[in-house]
């Protein structure tokens, strides 16, 4: 609960920023532009989508994947009527890095938790552990495989669209390594659970 409200947290700071929507906010606009449905219903059929992709690549979605698509929207509408619009370049640039980093450091807290990874999260690390590549590689690609489609379908993008996609994936990674989750390769293990105690430290 505390890993999905810090991403609330993280998601307000970024849109608070003032310098352009994530890759996968613009592709919900895009497809709000074009099919004529609202932002909401587009951010919903695009998580089932992946969600429903996911199974296909071993992902079990749990009670943590519920919650997920559940508590941090709830968290952003309570947040944002307190958090300030950021004034200028450089507030705005510190929201974005902010929210950058917290989001990562969040990521670690709830899928350490052990109850479910969010759709977009939980695709990210199944194509990892398939691949064997690093996290912040496999989230890379995919954030600027958004924002291409994003882009294509009208969707607004702006500098902080791109910066969020240079540095979610890296933020990702940190924050999993940092709660015990990816091994030295940073390429998530076949079962995502936090490092056990170092039996040698204890004793």
């Amino acid at each position: 609960m505390l890993g999905l409200a810090g991403w609330g947290l993280a998601v307000t700071l970024m849109v608070r920023s003032g310098l352009g929507l994530g890759p996968w906010d613009a592709l919900h606009v895009g497809l709000h532009e074009q099919l004529g449905i609202g932002v909401g219903t587009a951010s919903i059929g695009v998580g089932l989508v992946i969600l429903v992709a996911s199974l296909f690549v071993g992902v079990r979605p749990g009670i943590g994947t519920l919650a997920n698509m559940l508590l941090i929207g709830v968290t952003i509408d309570l947040l944002l009527p307190i958090v300030p619009v950021a004034r200028g370049w450089p507030m705005g640039l510190a929201y974005l890095l902010a929210g950058v980093g917290l989001a990562g450091w969040f990521t670690g807290v709830y899928v350490g938790a052990g109850l479910g990874k969010g759709p977009r999260d939980g695709l990210v690390i199944a194509l990892s552990e398939r691949l064997g590549w690093p996290v912040r590689r496999v989230r890379t690609l995919i954030e600027f495989s958004v924002l291409g489609l994003g882009w294509a379908l009208g969707g607004p993008l702006g500098a902080g669209t791109v910066i969020y996609a240079l540095t979610v994936g890296p933020s990702m990674q940190w924050g999993m390594r940092r709660w015990g989750l990816l091994g030295a390769s940073g390429a998530a293990a076949v079962e995502i659970r936090p490092a056990e105690p170092d039996s040698r430290a204890i004793a």
